[in-house]
């Protein structure tokens, strides 16, 4: 059966296809339905929502729980309304930003910031703070903070803001492009977002990856199919039947297709998806704190055992019996102290951690409750291996939201700093201690640590002495230790007891080992056992806490309240399938010294021993020796850390490049298309690329050029618009070359072109500026039809196509002389 074509033209069909809701990309603007407001525009929202449904369900494990979507279905559900409203109404690029950023400081707080909002809902400055330090600075905090994030309710910014902006330029694309297919980007960067700001857990991978890929190859196909079977000067009542047809089939069979998938992917996504985990960003970004801000607590072991020997620190509850409540864990010497350490892979790195801390630690869940007395400092008192951390009292949030744990360690800190008053419960899994017999034949677990410098000679020589001929890691730790217990006495220098110097600098450690009878408390004897062990290739770390004596008489279920003689130093080594385990190498105080004999003792190598000072420099002047070693360093020639140098330059451009870049890349599209247009192959091209430079600024200003008007009658317009610029004049000359006898040469064409540049000069300058730095931006003529993409051929076929013109047998229709030229 033939199918009939109408040969009415295209002006006078557009308000019979706009009265049936119909957008055809050559339809005038006055009588032309936006797509957005027709059912096919309705299809085109389903498919996105789906679409970005399956985006927001893979923040789910990172999140914990279901908490982020409302602020994830929000922001992608008033994403789509922007573009929406955008499509309907002809809205500007400019006015679909500001449209973007408006949303977001009105309903960012009620959605993600409600902690802030007036009855949850009414924004407040401190809203529109966080509004805009959140855009900003919460991407990194939301890479940095341990899962799941639930903790965390303002971290909610971040899936809200990634689905607003995927909404807002998937829907304009969708809607207003002429390449529709082009709106899968901004979703398929959303999903690559939420996989790169997500953990290596994944949600659903098979019935995303099924879903996604379903109804994008649908849509595409539809749109696709759709605009070549539309992009036809004429139409007919049956062919616009026959394609609703199709659409409706293929509506139908894209929708068993996907419940086929879905049920497939439901059924064999525990098979066939892969065990392993994924590259995200959270595995490789460092975190905020510096640890270098913070003294080593063991510098304070001292202070604590001798002036606050009797005073309370904390107040436990429900420590088990033989737990310790660790302070810190230090893994790093460097001569002068013993400090932890987040910049090694083996010492783990510090995360934000709330009150829910994902972790694969065997054990007893133990749960503290811990009252803060005289205890002041930023490292945070904990025990096992933590699984949630909460905090109590007036200052509750400003501890939490400086609240940082290394997983590896053990350790945890808050940037607030606790002290006297504060009080916080610690959930956590708590392993027993094996016993040493239950080490025998268990091999050492093989852990790189950060190496020790500045290490004492005598340590070494000590630790062979020690050992003797031992080769077992576990008969050479047993060896060290007893080899301390028994040439060793206690002495804090508290009352008779011996004088002992404070510290665990190389100096001090290299006096305690070299003493006939070794004078010292935890701080000396732990160090000097770690480095001992260290020397001999066993991994090794001191670590500072407190726990309850035995003849203290404290029983497990009470409240332990630890003093400053309850605070110890111990050293743990790493057993494989055993964890990390504590040794202690602490004698007694009235321990009977048995002096090794001359000739096992190893000679010291000669070396020059500066003057003994009078005692241990405090924290503060521990902290200044290690700033004043520091700056010594730099002067000596230490070269420029270049790395830090590029990461805060990153830090700095590339939040500026993303913000400047759209901006860039309309200018260079626009001087590429300036530029083709004047270097076109034919000189009748060339002037007619000239005319359209002038259209082009004419609608970037605001002006609309109807799409089919000649040019004499788009110049008379222009002209009563900006009677300086000459463009009625412009429109003659453009026809008079396009459609004269004669062919134009180069001098006529760079003279035109001229004539051009002034016109658009003249009308640029007759707006105010803020208008003419709109224009520049402006996407308006990228998007006007008939735009000087086009060539000589198909202006001369509209010139074919008009009536009104008389037709050439088969000669070049570019020149025949006519008054006017179609401005298309």
């Amino acid at each position: 059966m033939s199918r009939t074509t109408s040969t009415a033209p295209a002006e006078a069909q557009a308000p019979q296809r706009a009265a049936r809701g119909d957008r055809f990309p050559h339809d005038e603007p006055q009588y032309a339905v936006p797509r957005a407001r027709t059912r096919a525009g309705m299809l085109d929202l389903a498919a996105l929502a789906v679409m970005l449904g399956v985006v927001i369900v893979g923040f789910e494990p990172v999140w914990g729980s279901h908490g982020y979507l409302a602020p994830a279905v929000g922001g992608a559900a008033l994403g789509l309304l922007v573009a929406w409203l955008g499509a309907a109404f002809r809205w500007s690029t400019l006015s679909v930003a500001a449209a973007t950023i408006v949303v977001y400081f009105v309903a960012g707080g009620a959605l993600a910031l409600g902690g802030s909002t007036v009855a949850g809902v009414v924004p407040t400055a401190e809203t529109a703070r966080g509004l805009l330090r959140g855009a900003v600075f919460s991407w990194k905090s939301f890479v940095t903070t341990a899962p799941p994030l639930s903790s965390f309710p303002d971290l909610a910014l971040v899936p809200f803001v990634l689905l607003l902006l995927a909404g807002v330029l998937a829907g304009t694309i969708a809607w207003r492009a002429k390449r529709p297919v082009w709106a899968l980007v901004p979703v398929l960067a959303a999903l690559v977002g939420s996989i790169l700001l997500g953990t290596i857990v994944a949600a659903h991978p098979v019935v995303q990856g099924t879903v996604l890929g379903v109804v994008a190859l649908m849509w595409s196909a539809w749109r696709t199919t759709e605009g070549r079977l539309r992009d036809r000067e004429t139409s007919t009542e049956a062919s616009e039947e026959a394609l609703r047809r199709l659409t409706v089939h293929r509506a139908r069979t894209g929708a068993v297709v996907l419940a086929v998938a879905a049920v497939a992917a439901v059924a064999l996504g525990p098979v066939v998806a892969p065990d392993h985990g994924r590259v995200v960003l959270r595995e490789d970004v460092v975190p905020p704190p510096d640890l270098h801000e913070y003294v080593t607590p063991l510098a304070a072991f001292r202070h604590y055992v001798k002036d606050e020997k009797d005073d309370a620190l904390l107040t436990v509850s429900g420590l088990p019996a033989g737990a310790r409540v660790r302070l810190a864990t230090l893994d790093a010497y460097d001569g002068v102290v013993y400090s932890a350490t987040s910049d090694d892979k083996s010492s783990g790195s510090f995360v934000r951690v709330g009150a829910k801390v994902a972790s694969d630690a065997t054990g007893a869940p133990v749960t503290l409750d811990v009252q803060v007395k005289g205890y002041a400092g930023p490292w945070v008192p904990d025990v096992g291996a933590l699984t949630g951390i909460s905090y109590g009292g007036d200052r509750a949030k400003e501890l939490e939201d400086g609240t940082y744990y290394d997983a590896v360690t053990g350790t945890a800190l808050t940037t607030a700093q606790l002290r006297a008053g504060d009080s916080y419960t610690v959930q956590a899994v708590e392993s027993p201690q094996p016993k040493e017999a239950d080490l025998k034949g268990v091999p050492i677990q093989h852990v790189e640590l950060p190496q020790p410098t500045n290490v004492p000679p005598s340590v070494q020589a000590k630790a062979e002495q020690f050992v003797g001929g031992a080769t077992d890691p576990l008969t050479q730790l047993q060896r060290l230790r007893d080899a301390l217990l028994k040439s060793g006495t206690y002495s804090s220098g508290i009352g008779d007891q011996p004088a002992s110097r404070p510290g665990h600098s190389a100096d001090r450690i290299d006096t305690l080992l070299g003493a006939e009878t070794m004078v010292g408390d935890d701080e000396q004897f732990a160090v000097a056992y770690s480095l001992m062990a260290q020397s001999l290739g066993i991994p090794a770390r001191v670590v500072m806490g407190v726990y309850p004596d035995a003849e203290d008489g404290w029983k497990a279920g009470t409240d332990f309240t630890a003093v400053g003689s309850d605070v110890h130093a111990w050293v743990e080594v790493p057993f494989q399938g055993k964890g990390w385990v504590a040794f202690d190498s602490v004698p007694e105080e009235n321990n009977k010294v048995q002096t090794q004999p001359r000739s096992q003792q190893v000679p010291k190598p000669p070396v020059l021993q500066d003057p003994e000072p009078p005692s241990e420099p405090d924290q503060a002047d521990t902290a200044k020796a290690k700033d004043d070693k520091k700056k010594e360093k730099d002067q000596d020639g230490t070269p420029f850390d270049w790395g830090h140098a590029v990461a805060v330059g990153a830090a700095v451009a590339i939040p500026l490049v993303l913000i400047l870049l759209p901006f860039a890349l309309v200018l260079g599209y626009k001087s590429r298309r300036r530029l083709r247009r004047r270097r076109a192959g034919d000189p009748a091209d060339r002037i007619s690329g000239g005319w359209h430079e002038v259209l082009d600024a004419a609608v970037d200003l605001g002006h609309p050029v109807p799409a089919g008007a000649t040019r004499r009658e788009v110049g008379t317009a222009l002209d009563a618009a900006y009677p300086s610029a000459g463009t009625l004049t412009l429109a003659h000359d453009a026809d008079a070359t396009v459609f004269g006898t004669g062919e134009p040469t180069d001098v006529d064409v760079e003279a035109y072109w001229g004539g051009i540049e002034a016109a658009v000069a003249q009308m640029r300058a007759s707006v105010p500026w803020r208008k003419r730095m709109a224009a520049r931006f402006s996407l308006r003529s990228v998007r006007r039809v008939g735009r000087s993409g086009a060539s000589r051929n198909s202006m001369t076929k509209a010139v074919a196509d008009d009536p009104l013109t008389p037709q050439p047998d088969h000669r070049p229709r570019r020149r025949w002389s006519r008054p006017s030229g179609d401005a298309r």
